[in-house]
């Protein structure tokens, strides 16, 4: 038994770890797009972020005391996000025609929030209301313009639906993030040749790689602080002035 438990413990990720990969590749996918447009390896490894910052903004509503607060953070940093965002993205310092991540991850929070208010209601209602939320999600997404569109809502939403760790949530999982990533994300290609046969990848569905680590994770928060979890926030806008700094200063 204390074989098996530690052979466990061998194998799972924290959140900590979680959060260090996610930051990562988004760095790796924002260099990228600033300073290496050559090399597209950046962007195909950096295609994991979002899941799995989805994932974390989904776990982070399990386990908030205050909902509110929690929300308000996310507010505030996507705020302080969104000039650097829109300098990154747009070249200036008002582009109204793509919105940071951020914003996806609260509005994604609100709906979960509205989510859980219709678990009062029997069954029949609940599937119809949930439907009828996560429908209003993914129009949201795209009329607000928010980074990932409303696919990124719903990837949010996949995540909360299909929390628990058993093997229908996770095939549920996978089949949710191939039809977000492969079929409405979609977009470039490439084109491999095996024995003769030519075999399409959507560069988007790399994303999908992303469920091997949070697959591995089991709920360890691991090293955790107040200063760390502000630092998290801080790297979103920091890092994208640092990648934007040389556009800016030609």
């Amino acid at each position: 038994m204390a074989e098996k438990i530690d052979e466990e413990k061998r194998f799972n990720i924290s959140s900590f770890a979680l959060h260090i990969l996610a930051m990562a590749l988004m760095f790796c996918d924002h260099a990228w797009a600033t300073v290496f447009p050559s090399a597209e390896w950046l962007t195909c490894i950096g295609r994991l972020a979002f899941p799995i910052f989805a994932f974390m903004t989904a776990e982070g509503f399990s386990h908030t005391h205050d909902l509110k607060r929690y929300m308000l953070r996310i507010f505030v940093w996507a705020c302080v996000s969104e000039i650097p965002f829109n300098i990154m993205y747009g070249g200036s310092v008002f582009y109204p025609f793509h919105q940071n991540v951020l914003w996806t991850f609260l509005e994604s929070l609100f709906l979960i929030f509205l989510i859980e208010k219709c678990k009062r209601f029997k069954t029949p209602a609940r599937i119809a209301l949930y439907a009828v939320i996560s429908l209003f999600g993914f129009v949201l997404g795209y009329v607000t313009m928010v980074d990932y569109y409303g696919a990124g809502v719903l990837t949010v939403l996949v995540f909360h639906f299909f929390r628990e760790r058993t093997w229908k949530n996770r095939l549920i999982q996978f089949v949710c993030l191939y039809f977000l990533n492969v079929e409405l994300l979609g977009g470039y290609c490439y084109v491999l040749n095996i024995f003769g046969y030519e075999i399409e990848i959507v560069q988007q569905g790399l994303a999908l790689l992303a469920l091997i680590p949070i697959w591995l994770y089991r709920g360890r928060q691991g090293f955790h602080n107040k200063i760390f979890q502000y630092a998290c926030y801080a790297f979103y806008p920091v890092h994208i002035i640092l990648l934007a700094l040389p556009a800016i200063l030609q």
